[in-house]
């Protein structure tokens, strides 16, 4: 570096070269006295070490991220970004990859990449029985009788009314006492109307708003409770869609398109009722006319619902990638490449709309042969009225006849009430896919539960443990086999990918073992619920995990400590002195994912976090991996004195911070090559001795 800029309480102290500052013996030199031990390498293995970085970046194996290197070469061409976003076959990130690394295919001819991301899918053919029965269910099948009861009673009511005033006019009243019959038999009908309107309008609102609670808390319960697996193969668009749109659908649309299908479908069937009443003979062109409603309206249904399904599909492409551009909006103006990903939203909104236009046309479609049967009911109405014409009343003839002329648009909007109803009733299809996804193991096994204090000693037994991360994919860990001992420091170091961090997921399941299993204290944890286990154990990870709220919510989410505790675990943690300078002190308000405190702090919240739990078995999955070299020696002297009898399992960032523990896991290739003090294993000079001597530890 030309210049090296040192801060030293939010203040420079010290600008100048490496040099420089090292003859100034200021605050830079210090430090490096204090927290440095480097290794001066020779010019050749410096020189090696750098080509060896350069290879692994510009040749990444099969499945491996693209890197800052490769995206900076694959976005360098706007004229290519512009060939890519107007190409109507879609190029997904891997191809693109793969045709601008260097020039060089990437996937060979004999090589295939598993895909993480499931395609999204939807159903073919008619939404089937079982979801309508689940929506029915969810609202209660008492209270779905009951809207159907009253809803039928009510169109009985309107046709009863209108047969009852035919009789009326057709009858030749000449006394008040037939007049007032007539009207009081014509006014209770009236009334039973609204009274069954009334009702079965609040029972289907009962019941739509129960079924929306029942239909929103299974779909979010099976997801918060969906293993890894799930979240790594489908992307965030889709589960916002779910919780978005389609519950926007159930809440609102469907107990609408519920109430108008079923009004238009008793609808219809009383007129026909009432043009069968004034002419019986009308029933002889019911059957015919019947089958070719039923081809016309299976036809546009078929088409009108998997446009929608369609278009529900097409849609969660355009949330994934909008999350996906304000996530990374930072890298985005870093490589001005702000015009491709508006052209990218823009192209995903077209695909979009594609389902709209045929949409439109099917209604147009359906519209005209509609119109041809009601011109068929009116043809056949007034023919039978007319050849019947000296044996029916005059009021009936008029009723006939006015249910005639609506008819056509009765049929027409039942048609497509029908079709809305079909394909909205596709989001609670949608809702119930995801809601009926597979789950993590039980939470709690009623049967098998740990004793409270489990774990009291903190032994962890490992035995021909094997570990894969899902279904057909390699074993990640193969055959660990390792005893710990009570309150033991366990380092596990390791390359990349030589399965540390797998070990740590299969000791909270969130992987669940391939074979063998984890024995703490006398207990198979794969026997006891996850939350009987996640509960009893601690973890710190690798990015410090905060909550939008205060700082006392994110240190006690579940209130079950004082502000005395908390205090105490703060000054142990070194947080004292920032915390009682804030105005607010435990009540200041953190940001979302802690953005409104730098890493170091987040980290340290963490561990004041882990110190409350008093738990025997701790994890440190790479804590000290994002902060300062002086953060990491705090969390290092807060570890040995704080948990001094407890286990501490630590997935080692820099190695001269497990030199003092008790005992080093070293993991290759998913295997446990070897498992001893740290002086023992550098006597051996084996694996763990040559990365030592790598960090110029030796």
């Amino acid at each position: 570096m030309d210049q090296i800029i040192v801060l030293q309480g939010g203040r420079i102290s010290e600008v100048g070269t490496y040099d420089e500052l090292q003859d100034n013996q200021g605050a830079f030199a210090e430090f490096l006295k204090t927290y440095a031990n480097e290794k001066q390498d020779g010019p050749e293995e410096d020189t090696h070490q750098r080509e060896t970085h350069h290879s692994d970046i510009h040749e990444p194996e099969e499945g491996n991220l693209l890197t800052i290197t490769d995206m900076d070469h694959m976005m360098g061409s706007t004229s290519e970004l512009d060939a890519i976003v107007k190409s109507p076959s879609r190029l997904t990130l891997t191809e693109i990859a793969s045709t601008h690394s260097n020039g060089r295919t990437i996937q060979g001819e004999d090589k295939t990449i598993e895909r993480v991301i499931n395609e999204e899918t939807s159903e073919i053919g008619r939404v089937r029985f079982s979801v309508f029965y689940t929506y029915a269910k969810a609202t209660g099948l008492i209270v779905s009788f009951l809207f159907f009861l009253f809803l039928l009673a009510s169109e009985g009511s309107i046709v009863s009314s209108k047969i009852w005033l035919a009789r009326w006019s057709s009858d030749n009243v000449t006394t008040d006492s037939q007049r007032d019959n007539y009207l009081f038999v014509y006014g209770a009908l009236g009334l039973s109307q609204a009274f069954c309107m009334l009702f079965s309008s609040l029972f289907l609102a009962y019941g739509a708003n129960v079924a929306s609670n029942v239909l929103h808390d299974r779909l979010i319960v099976n997801i918060m409770h969906s293993p890894m697996s799930f979240f790594e193969s489908t992307p965030l668009g889709r589960i916002v869609n779910r919780f978005s749109k389609d519950m926007y659908v159930i809440d609102e649309t469907v107990p609408n398109s519920l109430m108008s299908f079923w009004r238009c479908f008793f609808a219809v069937m009383s007129a026909i009722f009432a043009i069968s009443y004034a002419t019986p003979i009308f029933l002889s062109v019911v059957f015919p006319l019947m089958v070719l409603y039923v081809f016309i309206q299976r036809l546009y249904v078929a088409s009108s619902r998997q446009l929608r399904r369609i278009e529900s599909v097409s849609r969660s492409p355009i949330y994934s990638n909008f999350l996906e551009t304000i996530n990374g909006t930072s890298t985005i103006r870093a490589y001005s490449q702000q015009q491709y990903f508006i052209r990218e939203n823009y192209y995903r909104v077209d695909e979009n709309q594609v389902a709209y236009y045929p949409w439109i046309s099917s209604n147009r479609w359906l519209a005209i042969r509609l119109e041809l049967i009601g011109n068929f009911v009116i043809f056949f109405a007034s023919l039978f009225v007319v050849i019947a014409r000296d044996s029916i009343e005059s009021g009936l003839v008029g009723l006939s006849l006015t249910h005639a002329f609506q008819i056509t648009q009765t049929l027409n909007w039942m048609v497509r009430m029908s079709g809305e109803l079909e394909t909205n009733i596709v989001a609670v299809e949608r809702v119930k896919e995801y809601s009926e996804t597979p789950r993590e193991a039980a939470w709690i096994v009623e049967d098998n539960r740990p004793p409270e204090d489990w774990p009291g000693s903190g032994h962890i037994a490992i035995e021909t443990f094997d570990l894969r991360y899902r279904e057909n994919l390699p074993l990640v860990l193969k055959n660990i086999n390792c005893d710990i001992a009570p309150g033991e420091k366990i380092g596990l170091v390791g390359r990349t990918g030589a399965g540390k961090s797998s070990l740590s997921m299969g000791l909270f399941r969130i992987l669940e073992s391939t074979g063998g299993r984890i024995i703490i204290d006398d207990i198979d944890i794969s026997k006891i619920g996850l939350q009987d286990l996640r509960s009893r154990l601690t973890i710190i990870p690798q990015d410090p995990v905060l909550f939008s709220g205060t700082l006392r919510f994110n240190l006690d989410p579940f209130d079950k400590y004082s502000d005395e505790e908390l205090w105490k675990v703060l000054e142990v943690s070194h947080l004292k002195q920032f915390v009682s300078g804030l105005a607010e002190g435990l009540q200041h308000s953190i940001a979302e994912g802690g953005e409104n405190l730098s890493v170091g702090q987040r980290q340290l919240v963490c561990l004041a976090r882990a110190l409350l739990r008093k738990s025997k078995v701790l994890v440190l999955d790479e804590a000290t991996a994002a902060v300062d070299l002086e953060t990491d020696e705090l969390i290092q002297k807060t570890i040995r004195t704080e948990f001094a009898d407890r286990t501490v399992l630590t997935i080692a960032h820099r190695l001269n911070t497990i030199m003092d523990y008790s005992r080093i896991l070293v993991l290759d290739k998913g295997f446990v090559t070897e498992f001893d003090s740290p002086s023992s294993l550098l006597s051996q000079k084996g694996m763990f001795y040559n990365m030592t001597k790598d960090a110029g530890l030796t």
